[in-house]
């Protein structure tokens, strides 16, 4: 499956690889490496794939789930396909509470302990998640895990979900997607270690190979 979904995300390029000339994040970093999930929505086949992949993956992993949570707002139509298939309830986390109306940061209702499985479509240093889970168990759900389509596997995000002890699995991955794009003659063996450099240490990448 994560080899199938990394093909899936090249070839609509909801992932990009570009080390010789990187991209700048939010955050400032440089990346060798762009995620942009929210392409798959404007592609039916390959989002209803997406979403047969997230409920085998719930199903394996959760089964003991009974909502689905989806995190604002690239969670939120994959959150839909995947409550809608396995007849579940869903809500959407905020990334905080509206200031205005009736303040919620969850949009939806649950009951107290239902057992959650949250959904994200990316996972870099696992913020968005973390954010997520703090407010689902603030609002009385118990957090089974987090189900996400990729995750750049960078090690603050590991060390952030072994630190509350939360399980998370993803559909695809780094390391599966690099391996996928070599094999496909998409990026070269230059670029194969620039990009394994960037995700053991995407600080130090980002300030010494692109000051």
């Amino acid at each position: 499956m994560k080899r199938q979904v990394a093909k899936y995300l090249l070839d609509i390029e909801a992932v990009t690889l570009r080390p010789d000339n990187p991209y700048t994040w939010s955050s400032g970093l440089k990346a060798p490496i762009y995620c942009d999930n929210r392409l798959i929505i404007s592609h039916p086949e390959i989002r209803s794939k997406i979403a047969d992949s997230f409920v085998a993956l719930i199903e394996k992993h959760f089964p003991n789930v009974e909502a689905i949570a989806g995190t604002a707002t690239a969670g939120i139509p994959h959150a839909a396909l995947v409550a809608d298939r396995m007849n579940l309830p869903m809500v959407y986390v905020r990334s905080k509470a509206k200031a205005h109306g009736k303040g919620k940061q969850i949009e939806g209702r649950l009951s107290a302990e239902t057992k959650v499985v949250v959904i994200e479509d990316l996972i870099s240093t696992g913020g968005s998640v973390l954010n997520a889970v703090e407010a689902l168990k603030d609002g009385g759900a118990t957090i089974l895990g987090c189900a996400a389509i990729f995750t750049y596997e960078l090690q603050k995000g590991k060390e952030a979900f072994t630190e509350i002890s939360l399980n998370v699995h993803t559909l695809s991955d780094f390391n599966t997607l690099v391996d996928v794009a070599a094999e496909e003659g998409k990026i070269s063996n230059d670029s194969i270690s620039e990009l394994n450099d960037w995700c053991k240490d995407p600080e130090s990448w980002s300030n010494v190979a692109f000051k």
